[in-house]
């Protein structure tokens, strides 16, 4: 037979292990949670590295336009999304055969910070 303080040690022992089962049942949902959202980032990430080819080339088509039509509202567009667009002179060469071609004026693009 277990005497008094044994008994109590004993006791104090298990429920000790008890709290420490619980805390580890806690923190390992928890894990799982943030490993499914650094998961769900990381697929975000991979697919926008994916598009953002796709987005170069709507931007510089945007940018193109804006500076063939002289087209003030996408070019504030663009502008409040940070990207300033300026027209850069054709050489000389390239303007006969712009001219000739009819191809769109080059526009330089500058992606501002913010």
């Amino acid at each position: 037979m277990l005497k008094q303080t044994e008994f109590r040690l004993l006791t104090l022992i298990a429920a000790a292990t008890l709290l420490v089962a619980l805390a580890n049942i806690v923190l390992f949902s928890q894990n799982r949670d943030r490993q499914q959202e650094v998961t769900s980032r990381g697929q975000y990430i991979q697919q926008s590295v994916q598009l953002e080819g796709l987005y170069r080339e709507i931007v510089k088509a945007l940018a193109d336009l804006a500076v063939r039509n002289n087209d003030k509202p996408i070019r504030d567009m663009l502008a409040a999304q940070g990207i300033s667009v300026t027209a850069s002179p054709a050489p000389a060469a390239a303007t006969a055969a712009a001219t000739a071609t009819a191809t769109p004026a080059a526009a330089e693009l500058k992606k501002g910070g913010k």
